[in-house]
């Protein structure tokens, strides 16, 4: 086969096979070449499109301004996209638009100018930057929810004693008062009664508040405990926190599906492995590992650090509220982790870890394969 012959066939093969729209545009930003995943990325097929000006794939502003770029560049040879590439928006057929990344290199064809296009198509990637988006707001507002219900049970805890205490006073105060004859101790008698009223009431509101929070309802389904916590850790963001930091992701294959709310799992995860990254700022060897394998009583998921580890003296109440290693934490983040794995009929607790460091472990009861 003569050469030129054998490099028409090796074009026209790259040019039906490659995954990624390839457009060919002359000087005056009419379209020549025109392959079949453009086709399908834009909804024109190549006989719509041959002979045609390149801006019929290019929303407003840029189907008006395209020329005008491109008369620029033939006259100043200043480049803004040629050679660069950068994302731009597209447009199919039907009047809509998708995100695309454009890559364009110029070169010269049988004498002629000429400027390649290669289209990537970023839809997909566009969701999955938006589900990830809405996964932290999700996961802010639990957050934000958790707390709350956690600082309210702990405080509603913390002042049942002093409020047990008033009313003993009280109820002393009253005994003692009721002993007195006089108007005078008549009257204090009520307002007793009132405050024994009162600081009764007090106790039954605390009571209801902690119940309530206590029984809050989750909403759960049956899901791949592998995939939710990848996503816990892209939500994480471990690269833009510390990229010193390297991450091993260790994950048993074929597990069971478990029944969690996976919003609240992931806000477990996260604040692992947020703890995690925070932990080894004061250390050189930043590894930080994520796993997860089946056991008899269920799924365990693994989050360790090379860290210094914890002293023995905080590591006994660890998950305690208000119980904290930050200089400006509230100590509520492991307290909240603990309820919710504990909501979910599994348990939580750390231990020293391979690397070193710490190793926090959430035990998850399977569900049976379905």
């Amino acid at each position: 086969m003569p050469e030129k012959a054998r490099e028409a066939v090796l074009f026209r093969t790259l040019m039906s096979t490659a995954v990624d729209g390839i457009i060919v545009i002359d000087s005056k930003a009419i379209i020549s070449v025109y392959n079949q995943s453009a086709e399908k990325l834009f909804g024109y097929t190549a006989e719509e499109v041959r002979g045609r000006n390149v801006n019929m794939l290019m929303p407003s502003p840029y189907h008006e301004e395209h020329d005008g770029y491109m008369q620029h560049y033939l006259e100043t040879g200043e480049k803004r996209i040629i050679g660069i590439g950068r994302e731009v928006v597209g447009r199919r057929k039907d009047g809509s638009t998708f995100p695309m990344y454009l890559s364009v290199g110029e070169g010269v064809l049988e004498g002629e100018r000429v400027f390649v296009g290669i289209v990537h198509d970023l839809t997909a990637r566009t969701i999955t930057a938006r589900r990830l988006q809405d996964l932290q707001g999700e996961l802010l507002h639990v957050s934000r929810l958790s707390a709350m219900g956690q600082m309210t049970a702990a405080i509603a805890h913390e002042l049942n004693q002093p409020l047990s205490a008033i009313l003993n006073y009280i109820n002393a105060a009253r005994r003692t008062l009721s002993k007195i004859a006089g108007e005078e101790a008549t009257r204090v008698l009520e307002l007793v009664d009132k405050a024994v009223a009162q600081t009764t009431r007090a106790g039954q509101i605390i009571r209801h508040l902690r119940d309530f929070v206590e029984k809050r309802e989750t909403d759960r389904v049956t899901a791949n405990i592998n995939l939710v916590i990848q996503e816990a850790i892209s939500l994480a963001s471990v690269s833009s926190a510390d990229p010193n930091v390297r991450v091993r992701v260790e994950f048993e294959p074929n597990l069971p599906p478990v029944l969690v709310d996976k919003v609240q799992v992931q806000q477990v995860i996260v604040n692992l492995i947020r703890n995690a990254v925070e932990a080894m700022q004061a250390v050189s060897k930043r590894e930080l590992r994520v796993s997860t394998r089946l056991t008899t009583e269920g799924i365990v998921a693994t989050v360790s650090d090379s860290g210094p580890g914890l002293a023995p003296e905080v590591a006994s109440r660890l998950f305690h509220p208000f119980v904290t290693t930050k200089e400006k934490g509230m100590g509520i983040g492991l307290s909240i982790c603990r309820s919710i794995v504990e909501a979910h009929g599994g348990r939580i607790w750390a231990d020293s870890g391979d690397s070193g460091g710490i190793a926090f472990h959430v035990l998850l009861p399977a569900t049976a394969e379905g």
